[in-house]
């Protein structure tokens, strides 16, 4: 546990949380089966519960009760991150790894994505351009009501439509020459990136 909360904090170090100390707490149940030392469940003989001080000078709490949107998203990516190559799942989803996050850090989200895509097939439901952008292939996600049910639709997106897709998330509904341009630029950045 101790080596897997020192990976698990180096990768969030790169994700904007240099500082956060991780720990996790081990506690005997309470109930289940007896056994010579304890009780046994089905998931075996402690309750495990990942802490975190997301800040420094603060005291380690409850992953769970105390991480914002964000940080667990990370914490979660992070972990996928140290066990990507030990992990027998062939494909990993990630929904809004991104949640509270913005500029810099959505980048070193992307990044550690594309770490991540080395040795395991990734979806990555995102609203941020800078990880868009860094993906290898884009789909875009509508949804549409008809007849009171709602129907989702899914669309691989060419060049051109990635352009126009990434240009909205960077300006909106008013997609000028610049949110284009910058659009473009963002594919570019990462076409080279993977060369």
């Amino acid at each position: 546990a101790h080596e897997l909360m020192e990976a698990v904090a180096a990768q969030l170090d790169d994700l904007g949380m240099g500082g956060a100390e991780l720990s996790v707490d081990f506690r005997p149940l309470a109930s289940g089966v007896a056994v010579a030392r304890g009780f046994v469940g089905p998931r075996g003989a402690e309750r495990v519960e990942f802490l975190l001080s997301a800040n420094p000078g603060e005291a380690p709490q409850g992953l769970a009760r105390i991480a914002s949107g964000g940080e667990l998203s990370r914490f979660m990516l992070a972990v996928k991150a140290v066990m990507a190559h030990r992990d027998p799942v062939a494909t990993y989803v990630f929904d809004e790894v991104d949640t509270g996050v913005g500029g810099a850090t959505a980048e070193a989200i992307g990044l550690k994505l594309k770490a991540v895509v080395e040795s395991r097939q990734a979806l990555c439901i995102t609203h941020m351009p800078q990880i868009a952008a860094l993906g290898e292939r884009h789909l875009l996600v509508t949804k549409r009501v008809e007849e009171n049910r709602t129907h989702s639709r899914i669309l691989p997106l060419d060049v051109e439509e990635r352009v126009e897709e990434l240009a909205r998330m960077l300006g909106g509904a008013r997609i000028t020459r610049t949110t284009r341009a910058h659009a473009r630029e963002l594919l570019s950045d990462q076409t080279h990136a993977r060369q």
